[in-house]
């Protein structure tokens, strides 16, 4: 594993122009819940019930949702940064980032300290909530507290609409501009780094090819092996954050 992590480091050394894309594995090493693995939170509910279309036509659906989602959020509201976030803000200081494209919804890239305007979520943030027809905002702590006090199905204040957590359902569409801008920047990088992905949710899965088939070089750290692993120049089975954090030693050393 040493001299994968040299080669990466030698790879981040010579680029100019790096991206980073992250997934579920990062995020689990803050202790907030994965989605699909053994003992996640589709084990517990089923995600057929929170269809898109399902969620917009029908309250009881709706009512579920907002059940998995009042438990899905104090984790992700009590978790912090670890190693593997700290790392990513350590190449944006550097001059190395050119932006960090996230499957995850739980803003701790932003709150470790990269720059927002660096922050691609691809699949939107689960830390506000919006109102379906007069999009109106709300903080998705207050609504948090609606459904601690018994409101089991919220609804715009405003106008009575649909609220909806600014996250991307299953059935959904992808955010347009997102991305967009997401196999834009991959076009135009020179090292594309996965880190803590499994590769398997399209279209996201497809952004770390786009790059490869662009000229850039590909980097895949996860714990588990990937679709995509016999496409990258280096492929490392670990700890997102243990193996980032050895990576910025080296780069830190003169």
């Amino acid at each position: 594993m040493e001299e994968l992590i040299q080669k990466v480091v030698e790879l981040i050394r010579q680029a100019k122009r790096v991206v980073v894309f992250t997934g579920a594995g990062v995020s689990t090493e803050s202790g907030i819940p994965d989605f699909r693995s053994p003992g996640g939170v589709w084990q517990k509910y089923n995600p057929e019930d929170f269809y898109y279309q399902k969620f917009i036509s029908s309250e009881e659906s709706r009512e579920k949702y907002w059940q998995m989602s009042r438990e899905f959020y104090e984790p992700l509201k009590n978790a912090l940064p670890n190693a593997g976030h700290k790392a990513v803000v350590e190449l944006e200081k550097m001059g190395k980032l050119d932006c960090v494209i996230t499957q995850n919804i739980d803003d701790l890239h932003q709150r470790a300290g990269n720059s927002p305007e660096r922050v691609i979520e691809l699949h939107g943030t689960a830390i506000s909530v919006s109102c379906l027809a007069c999009r109106k905002k709300y903080p998705r702590e207050e609504i948090q507290s609606w459904l601690l006090r018994g409101v089991r199905v919220p609804q715009c204040d405003v106008c009575g609409g649909i609220l909806k957590p600014d996250t991307v359902s299953f059935g959904q569409s992808m955010p347009p501009r997102e991305t967009e801008e997401s196999f834009h920047r991959a076009r135009n990088c020179d090292l594309f780094i996965v880190i803590g992905s499994s590769l398997v949710v399209q279209p996201a899965a497809s952004i770390p090819l786009e790059a490869r088939n662009s000229g850039a070089k590909l980097v895949i750290i996860n714990r588990d092996p990937t679709y995509h692993d016999s496409y990258a120049d280096v492929v490392i089975h670990g700890s997102a954050g243990e193996i980032m954090s050895k990576i910025l030693e080296r780069l830190q050393v003169t």
